[in-house]
């Protein structure tokens, strides 16, 4: 079955860089809608990235809170995606979720969680001011 696994989350200071990991099992990450999605306490839980692949191409979308800084990677060698955000900001803290759902059209959209099916069980994250 598919399983999904985050890591690299940690104690930052802000302005710092953060990289977290999904690696993914039981499954193949073409043909999927990736999303990360955080989650601070006291408030829901919100998109920040999504990515998806195929054979035809792929396309990248990204929350209004992170554009222009956050950057979407994938490794199919790892089965890994990879989340990426510099000049990080104490409003970047929660725990970091990946989630997966089928392919629909081929081109992700930044959306709620509802949408996504299969989800990892979160790294936490907090920046410091």
């Amino acid at each position: 079955q598919l399983q999904l696994v985050e890591s690299g989350g940690g104690l930052v200071q802000s302005g710092g860089f953060l990289r977290l990991s999904c690696t993914a099992s039981g499954a193949e990450l073409n043909n999927y809608d990736i999303g990360w999605f955080r989650q601070a306490p006291g408030k829901e839980r919100e998109a920040v990235a999504c990515k998806s692949e195929t054979r035809s191409g792929g396309s990248t979308a990204y929350a209004n809170s992170v554009y222009g800084r956050a950057a979407i990677n994938i490794d199919p060698a790892k089965n890994t995606v990879y989340l990426q955000i510099p000049y990080l900001e104490p409003e970047d803290s929660g725990i970091y979720y990946c989630a997966f759902r089928p392919l629909l059209s081929g081109r992700c959209v930044i959306t709620t969680p509802q949408a996504y099916t299969v989800w990892g069980q979160g790294t936490q994250v907090t920046v410091t001011s």
